[in-house]
């Protein structure tokens, strides 16, 4: 489909429900945000275990470069070999290479059936060990693996008014989804992973959703979590790429890190297993002193850093974190995307300050 940059991302996908296709990218966010800063920042979102990021699914644009030139280039093919792929430098450029209008992106058929199941864990260890049973048990099918810890179960419960799935607390949660075809075939492939993972002892409780209004209820858990946290004061929110096994040893180490001294602060943990995304929050009081952010940065950019990950997994740069970026690109790296800029922009005018730290 071709679409404007202004399209919100929810009346986009409305529009091609009715013609049985989707949209390959879900967010929290999808009922105001647009097309063209969904491209603009490579916005990930919730099914990217899926379809793949933006940069496979876009497959051409149209931009007006600083100096007023329309780069169009959207064509609808999805192979093109014919020298430098131009728009994908514009896909998370964070409009500092030019100002995406329009945008041609390859949109999958609609599922026929969708099944979500939640499961309990004791020890994220447990989740992980889950996750891989979802991989080889549901590995055609699935299309979304979230987690939340219980922090932000009881956030969410308490802020928005949703049930508790289980009786009982629990220190983890996941949240498997399948997309296919056959609703009897999926829903007895997604029980049976359940069913793996009780008798294997990773899960202590889970339940499948018995109808779409059930697995609405569900993905409200996990799509709520950043509305509630504005109802706690002030917010520092880290998106974070980091291997499977390092998630939530950041989430306990930052707990650790502020509880003597900041006792008010509150640490949460949730994101994608899908593709080691962890969504890192951590709420205070309005009034908070400037010794609380000292105490999380650098701290969490360099912890990130040693374990190889990424300082931003799909929330962009922007300007707070363009000078932590040397932690995740080399010198080399930063003085030649420096170089594109230059090349795109010359005089600097759009987004300045944004993505790019200032020269050594």
């Amino acid at each position: 489909v071709v679409c404007e940059a202004g399209c919100i991302l929810q009346a986009l996908d409305t529009y091609l429900a009715e013609q049985g296709f989707m949209v390959p990218l879900d967010l929290g966010a999808k009922g105001s945000c647009q097309i063209g800063g969904n491209v603009a920042t490579n916005a990930g979102g919730l099914r990217l275990v899926r379809y793949g990021s933006l940069h496979g699914t876009v497959l051409g644009l149209e931009a007006v470069l600083a100096d007023g030139t329309v780069l169009s280039d959207l064509k609808s093919l999805r192979k093109d070999n014919t020298g430098y792929h131009l728009s994908q430098l514009l896909i998370g450029s964070e409009g500092t290479l030019g100002l995406i209008t329009k945008v041609a992106i390859a949109t999958p058929r609609r599922s026929k059936s969708v099944q979500v199941a939640v499961v309990a864990c004791k020890t994220f260890e447990e989740v992980l060990s889950s996750v891989e049973v979802a991989r080889r048990s549901l590995s055609e099918i699935i299309s979304a693996v979230e987690f939340l810890d219980r922090s932000c179960l009881e956030l969410v419960v308490a802020e928005h008014g949703l049930r508790d799935p289980m009786g009982e607390q629990h220190a983890f949660y996941l949240l498997v989804e399948t997309s296919g075809s056959n609703a009897e075939h999926d829903q007895a492939k997604l029980e049976l992973f359940l069913e793996q993972c009780m008798t294997e002892g990773f899960v202590q409780d889970g339940v499948v959703a018995q109808d779409g209004a059930q697995a609405g209820e569900l993905w409200k858990l996990r799509e709520k979590i950043p509305l509630a946290l504005q109802q706690r004061g002030k917010v520092f929110k880290y998106d974070l790429s980091l291997p499977m096994d390092a998630m939530y040893a950041l989430v306990e180490d930052v707990q650790a890190r502020l509880a003597a001294p900041f006792p008010a602060a509150k640490v949460y943990g949730y994101g994608h297993l899908g593709d080691g995304n962890l969504h890192l929050n951590i709420t205070a009081p309005l009034d908070a002193p400037p010794a609380l952010l000292a105490a999380i940065e650098p701290f969490v950019y360099q912890w990130t850093a040693e374990k190889r990950g990424s300082i931003s997994a799909e929330h962009g740069v922007g300007v707070m974190k363009a000078p932590h970026l040397h932690l995740s690109k080399s010198g080399e790296m930063l003085e030649l995307m420096r170089k594109v800029k230059d090349a795109y922009d010359p005089n600097g005018i759009l987004n300045p300050y944004k993505m790019l730290p200032p020269p050594p």
